[in-house]
């Protein structure tokens, strides 16, 4: 008799621990949410942002809001590694307005025994310029909406680095849907054209791409682990690259991504991998 009561008291703290710990959860989402949302400033939609392909400042951004973002990453292309490295900034001069700048560059190191004249030269790739407008905001229905677009010169290689530096140009307008169903789950449609003009031609390349994400936010904090599906299509050609992923708050205002790639139908590339560091100057702890 007396086990039995032990077990039924042990049962009753069990289950009241519990349900103090699934309501501590919901709280702390909750003031989480509110610490985003619920502030006199203009409306704004907690959102967990894919770390590949990177927004153009938050959705609904605020006046005065800033970040420096600096990316490494490795790609397997059967004859060379490429190696990419980015430095942006992107800052929000006024309400829902996010404006960026950023320094794309690859380097190339062949592997085995594949001459380095035979693989692409290493390169700054393009200076891109970019603005994003969010255009719908609604705490009530968790969504928001932008159109964005960015500019991309593109420069000529190091091993060719000569007049003309500037051999081309890219116009990417873009389109981003994303919706947060509950506190933790989100997902985000970032989808339009990227219409490349060579100055030494007069034909236009047009892809397309459509990209779609998924990420479940760890209760209480920024981190958050997730999936994209980057998809382009060129003329005929469908390319799909799958990349998991997960975010993590080293400070307050220092975060870290991790990417995954793992390419479905890209005919000279295999597995990569990619880091984003981001700092957020001036980010104050709420």
């Amino acid at each position: 008799m007396n086990f039995i009561k032990l077990s039924m008291v042990a049962l009753a703290i069990a289950s009241n621990y519990y349900c103090m710990a699934q309501v501590s959860n919901a709280e702390k989402d909750s003031l989480y949410i509110e610490q985003v949302e619920n502030r006199t400033e203009p409306d704004k939609v907690l959102h967990a942002e894919p770390l590949y392909i990177d927004l153009i400042r938050d959705l609904g951004a605020r006046k005065g809001e800033k970040e420096w973002n600096i990316g490494l990453g490795l790609t397997d292309n059967l004859r060379f590694d490429s190696y990419e490295a980015l430095i942006e900034y992107e800052w929000a001069p006024i309400d829902r307005v996010g404006l960026e700048v950023e320094l794309p560059f690859t380097f190339y190191s062949p592997v085995s025994e594949t001459p380095r004249q035979s693989i692409p030269s290493n390169r700054l790739n393009s200076i891109k310029l970019a603005a994003q407008w969010s255009f719908f905001v609604s705490e009530k229905l968790a969504t928001s909406m932008a159109l964005g677009y960015i500019n991309e010169l593109e420069l000529a290689d190091f091993r060719n680095f000569k007049s003309p530096y500037i051999i081309g140009n890219v116009f990417n307008p873009f389109l981003v849907v994303a919706k947060r169903w509950g506190n933790n789950f989100h997902s985000l449609i970032y989808t339009g054209p990227l219409i490349e003009q060579k100055f030494n031609s007069e034909n236009f390349v047009v892809q397309y791409d459509l990209n779609t994400s998924f990420h479940y936010m760890i209760t209480g904090t920024r981190n958050f682990i997730g999936i994209e599906f980057n998809k382009s299509v060129v003329y005929n050609d469908f390319d799909l690259t799958i990349r998991p992923q997960m975010r993590i708050g080293v400070a307050d205002n220092l975060l870290i991504g991790i990417v995954g790639g793992i390419p479905i139908s890209r005919e000279n590339e295999r597995l990569s991998s990619f880091l984003r560091l981001i700092w957020e100057p001036g980010h104050k702890k709420h």
